[in-house]
């Protein structure tokens, strides 16, 4: 046991939903004390960078009801039981831009929470995109609008917190470092 391990003497199960999972643990602390977890299981995740051909990035708009307000996001999707992210990654870009690529490369993955969730992200990023011959579809409670920005247009927006959410930031972090949007 690592020396800031919490050892799980007990699992309560809150609620169990279509894309989470809640519950309380119970713990010994390293000091040998008990405390409770509060804690959300998710499936995962994954994102897209989409750069279109004139080097603009491609970006959704969604309302978000935690939120209770509209931000514009990279495309992105949560994992589907004993699927590979990297077929996420294109079903999601796929349904949600009209777009498909031949070729997806992982940049990384991080955890979005990892005091209280253990969601996995998965962010890939593509500069090869085509229009798919015939739109894919959404999922039957998914509305989207697809917006094309550049880093420029992105980062202003992003300050205003149209784009508010930490995977976006992440990804135009990514673009400013490596230079690539136009």
């Amino acid at each position: 046991m690592s020396k800031f391990e919490e050892k799980t003497n007990h699992t309560e199960i809150i609620y169990k939903g279509k894309i989470i999972q809640l519950q309380v643990d119970t713990v010994t602390l390293p000091d040998g004390q008990t405390s409770k977890r509060e804690l959300i299981k998710h499936p995962g995740a994954v994102a897209i960078i989409a750069l279109t051909d004139e080097g603009k990035i491609v970006f959704v708009e969604q309302y978000r009801k935690a939120l209770e307000k509209s931000i514009l996001e990279i495309p992105a999707g949560k994992l589907e039981s004993g699927e590979k992210p990297e077929v996420t990654a294109l079903r999601e870009l796929e349904e949600e831009t009209g777009y498909t690529t031949d070729r997806l490369n992982l940049i990384t993955s991080f955890y979005t929470s990892p005091g209280f969730a253990d969601e996995l992200v998965h962010l890939y990023y593509t500069d090869q995109l085509k229009p798919l011959k015939e739109a894919a579809s959404l999922d039957e409670d998914e509305f989207v609008e697809m917006q094309e920005l550049t880093l420029e247009e992105a980062e202003q927006l992003a300050s205003m917190h149209r784009i508010h959410d930490a995977k976006t930031a992440y990804a135009l972090l990514y673009l400013s470092l490596k230079g690539n949007a136009k």
